[in-house]
């Protein structure tokens, strides 16, 4: 290889290999699972003249329903639409069913986002349990897998899949 006229222009190997493990909702799509809910509350003879609705914000979605029945009846709606969006119902934590105004109940379901710290312990202990040549580090609420063996980092992934983990796990950023 020589160089003498032009600079020498190389393909730069990547030493090392990494993937990010996070906890997210797409929030598009948990949008159109509660549109789709309520939609299809809307059109059922069984909610005819009901109290019902379903409220959302960033961390939680808040149902108010007429009693527990109807109550179970949504969750199972806004649970079966999620999941055909492709969210994870681990993703979603179900609070008490309580008491609310006008003879009604509500439920607060609340976001699951991100890996928290004892979270990320437990899984950055099952990695290092695998014995392979990997580093995990913890960065805010996602960790980062760094292997130089392409096939480590893939065990690893496969290993977190079927660990069924309490929180929903997402592989990105794969490098």
């Amino acid at each position: 290889l020589t160089c003498s006229p032009f600079p020498c222009i190389g393909v730069r190997v990547a030493s090392e290999f990494s993937f990010d493990i996070v906890s997210r909702i797409d929030e598009q799509e948990l949008d159109n699972a509660l549109n789709q809910a309520r939609k299809e509350i809307a059109g059922r003879f069984d909610f005819k003249n009901s109290k019902t609705q379903i409220d959302n914000d960033d961390k939680t979605i808040t149902i108010v329903s007429d009693d527990e029945l109807k109550m179970k009846n949504v969750v199972d709606i806004v649970q079966s639409k999620a999941v055909k969006r492709g969210i994870d119902i681990k993703a979603l934590e179900m609070g008490k069913v309580e008491p609310a105004a006008s003879n009604t109940v509500r439920q607060v379901v609340t976001l699951r986002s991100g890996i928290p710290k004892d979270k990320s312990k437990l899984l950055t202990e099952k990695i290092k349990s695998l014995k392979l040549k990997v580093t995990t580090q913890v960065q805010d609420e996602q960790i980062r897998v760094t292997a130089k063996s392409k096939d480590d980092l893939q065990r690893v992934m496969s290993t977190l899949r079927d660990m069924g983990f309490e929180l929903p796990l997402q592989f990105v950023n794969y490098r």
